[in-house]
């Protein structure tokens, strides 16, 4: 003990002759500012965490799409989502977690003075995308929302706007965007794009290839979201689409991904929940896993494993289904490395078969885009071309006789190749209304068409949430979003 006092008496005679004692108090390890490219691709993985997600806290869309059904716990897939507070979570998700850091990385970017004008405006057309992405997520979950009051720290109270007029204003800044962004200049660095990753290329060709992809991928997106406007707006869908087409995605090698990494804490949710968290809850819907088999869909096996006895059977949606005798998903559609699919080729070949059916002024045929989505997608999974062929020439899939109009038709396969992205599956279904799913077993709500609004909007800004909520006819699962007529 007399030793240790030895020790530390020349410390505090020292410390008590320190008139100035503030020094301590810098935190010389921690970062005075945070990297605009870094908050970019933060939000990135917020919003591909969320999408990709399947716990029920976070992400019940595989289930409101009949993709997956639950062995045990029922009240998500039967339409249960205020319990957990899911549209409370999914809201904050977007709002506070993306468009925060995506609004603040633009506000640091655009007050760097080091930083090279053209690679500069590229940054920031490409986090404007990334925006226009996280709000058009948002009004197709809710219907109006907070857009010009939005991501203001000093109003608590935001007023909502009209979600059709959000809608417009999105298209005009991916248009704008489009236009700002220069394949001369830089994007990203490799360690900040976390989609294409190539923008720390020091070569033209290198800068061109990346910010070509987010030119790409920022048209699919005004495509996508001028196809949503069709049934409501029909000239604005055809303006935005025919825009759109000859510069959105036209190869699977433009697909916009955000790919995890094998170690923690960067493997995939699906990883993390069913493998690391040792889920065993998810199940194969019958709902998809009977027409898989009955069109011996090459994907079958490769969207699920079987059964405990070797079979392929799917479980009741809404039921509580015994694990052991349904099939569960394949195990690479949860491998740590997964990826999350922002857009591809197989959505966009579905958007411009349906434009061609709708008659807009795009290339091709609307069977050759159908052909291309199913076949892009059974190649993605790791089907081969011979798989695709032997499948098209099926009477029941292929595209002059197939059952159904032509949203029936494309509204199936779409829905079969939307697997794996569940919240696009969602969307169009309730748009294209097409495949007729019937309602999960002892459903609390008819089919929901909107998430309702969340409980803390409903108690701290009372009164913006009630103008919102009569304004787009009752906060109600059952509401229908403007641009969903049928």
């Amino acid at each position: 003990m007399r030793k240790l006092l030895y020790i530390a008496l020349p410390v505090v005679l020292l410390a008590a002759c320190t008139k100035d004692i503030s020094r301590f108090n810098e935190e010389t390890k921690k970062p005075s500012t945070v990297p605009g490219a870094m908050l970019y691709s933060n939000a990135v993985k917020t919003i591909s965490d969320g999408l990709q997600n399947a716990s029920v806290n976070i992400n019940v869309f595989r289930f409101t799409v009949k993709h997956w059904a639950m062995a045990v716990y029922q009240d998500e897939a039967q339409y249960d989502f205020t319990t957990r507070n899911i549209p409370q979570a999914w809201w904050t998700r977007m709002y506070r977690d993306a468009l925060n850091d995506l609004k603040e990385a633009s506000r640091i970017i655009s007050a760097d003075p080091t930083l090279d004008p053209g690679i500069k405006q590229n940054q920031l057309a490409i986090i404007d995308v990334m925006q226009v992405y996280a709000y058009g997520i948002l009004v197709n979950s809710f219907g109006n929302i907070p857009y010009t009051d939005a991501l203001n720290s000093d109003n608590l109270f935001p007023v909502y706007d009209d979600a059709k007029t959000v809608y417009a204003d999105l298209m005009k800044r991916l248009a704008d965007d489009i236009g700002k962004m220069n394949t001369a200049s830089l994007g990203f660095d490799a360690s900040n794009d976390i989609i294409f990753g190539d923008g720390s290329a020091s070569t033209k060709t290198g800068a061109a290839g990346t910010v070509a992809k987010y030119i790409k991928f920022a048209a699919t997106v005004q495509m996508k979201m001028g196809m949503i406007l069709a049934d409501v707006d029909n000239t604005a869908a055809k303006t935005a689409v025919e825009a759109a087409d000859p510069k959105a995605i036209s190869a699977a090698t433009d697909n916009a991904l955000f790919t995890y990494l094998p170690n923690s804490p960067s493997y995939s949710t699906l990883y993390s929940d069913i493998v690391v968290g040792k889920r065993s809850d998810y199940v194969a819907a019958k709902d998809l896993m009977d027409p898989l088999i009955a069109m011996s869909d090459p994907r079958k096996s490769l969207f699920f494993g079987t059964n405990n006895n070797g079979d392929y059977v799917g479980g009741i949606v809404g039921k509580v289904n015994t694990f052991s005798d349904v099939s569960k998903p394949a195990a690479n559609v949860y491998a740590a490395t997964a990826p999350y699919i922002f857009a591809d080729y197989v959505e966009t070949e579905f958007l411009r078969a349906e434009a061609k059916e709708r008659g807009y002024n795009v290339t091709g045929t609307a069977e050759q885009h159908y052909n291309n989505a199913i076949t892009a997608s059974i190649l993605y999974w790791g089907g081969s071309a011979a798989d695709a062929a032997t499948y098209l020439a099926r009477p029941d899939v292929a595209y002059t006789t197939a059952t159904g109009n032509y949203k029936q038709k494309i509204g199936f396969q779409k829905w079969i190749a939307l697997y794996g992205r569940p919240f696009d599956g969602w969307v169009e279904l309730r748009r294209l209304d097409y495949p007729q799913l019937p309602l999960a077993v002892n459903a609390k709500t008819k089919f929901p068409n909107r998430f309702t609004y969340p409980s803390n909007e409903q108690t701290l800004n009372g009164t913006n949430y009630t103008t919102a909520a009569a304004a787009i006819g009752g906060d109600l699962p059952e509401t229908k979003l403007f641009w969903d007529k049928f």
